[in-house]
């Protein structure tokens, strides 16, 4: 968005969870430019419940204009991550741009959550994202305009947001706590460390089995704005664009979107605030949680 032409062709993306939802939408916009995408997930058989496998997602890449790497990997297992990454920059010789996506989500109460499932979430949104971000950095540092973005959100440290659900919080604010260290971390060797996080529910599986079925998708977004923003971050000049932890319209009205309501997935059903998000901040100009008109 900010720069002319394809500014993604011919860059490689290694993204974590890209089988379905936001993942994928990040990998098709990418894919539109030329981009070669690793898509590093667990899904190699269809669900019952949940679309898409590693192998659906390289064919629709492929038929958007990228190329594609389907790799299975398990984000917990530190060989399968690196492996992954190893034959991903094998393959398409060098990786610019990792992406983070990768998540899992339990709102359970401090009393209420498994410790099975405490240790689920943190090694797959916290430790996941340290381990990927690790194992990339080397052959991002020999990338010309290298990032990693983590979708995860801003560090508001409110103490309600904390209490609602406490395992999950930790998890998803650990994603950001990489990010905050890796972007002054990296800043001599010009590799941007970002975080983007949705304003609004996002039409996703895991909202829809998650938070509340088919009324949360009515009032989500579709996720072809976490696309759209990340494609504009992931475009800035990494040296200069670094540390920082946006929120999707924000980013797309930096890159003068006036107007939201094409991302709507219901246009007549008012829109969620997402978790972690004050419904009271300043929307950008165009962004409302009302109903489109």
């Amino acid at each position: 968005m900010s720069a002319g032409g394809a500014p993604l062709a011919g860059k490689t993306l290694f993204i974590t969870g890209a089988s379905r939802g936001i993942g994928l939408a990040i990998a098709l916009r990418a894919a539109r430019d030329g981009a070669k995408v690793a898509i590093a997930a667990k899904t190699t058989e269809p669900h019952p419940k949940l679309a898409g496998t590693i192998y659906t997602a390289a064919q629709a890449i492929e038929a958007a204009g990228g190329q594609a790497l389907p790799l299975v990997m398990d984000v917990r297992d530190e060989a399968q991550v690196q492996g992954a990454v190893a034959r991903t920059a094998a393959h398409f010789g060098g990786i610019d741009i990792c992406i983070n996506n990768a998540s899992a989500i339990n709102l359970s109460a401090t009393m209420d959550i498994e410790i099975k499932r405490f240790d689920l979430i943190q090694q797959i949104n916290m430790r996941g994202t340290f381990v990927t971000s690790r194992a990339c950095i080397p052959h991002l540092r020999q990338s010309s305009n290298p990032h990693i973005l983590a979708l995860s959100p801003p560090l508001t440290l409110r103490a309600d947001w904390f209490a609602q659900h406490l395992p999950y919080t930790m998890s998803k604010y650990g994603m950001s706590m990489v990010m905050f260290g890796l972007a002054q971390e990296l800043r001599g060797d010009g590799i941007a460390c970002n975080a983007l996080w949705p304003r609004t529910t996002i039409a996703t599986a895991a909202v829809e089995f998650a938070l509340g079925g088919d009324a949360m998708m009515r009032q989500s977004r579709s996720p072809q704005i976490m696309a759209d923003a990340a494609y504009a971050m992931l475009c800035r000049p990494a040296r200069s664009y670094t540390g920082h932890f946006a929120l999707d319209d924000d980013v797309l009205a930096e890159e003068g979107v006036t107007n939201f309501d094409c991302y709507r997935n219901d246009p007549a059903s008012p829109l969620m605030p997402d978790l972690f998000v004050d419904p009271q901040a300043s929307l950008p100009s165009g962004a409302s949680y009302a109903p489109q008109a």
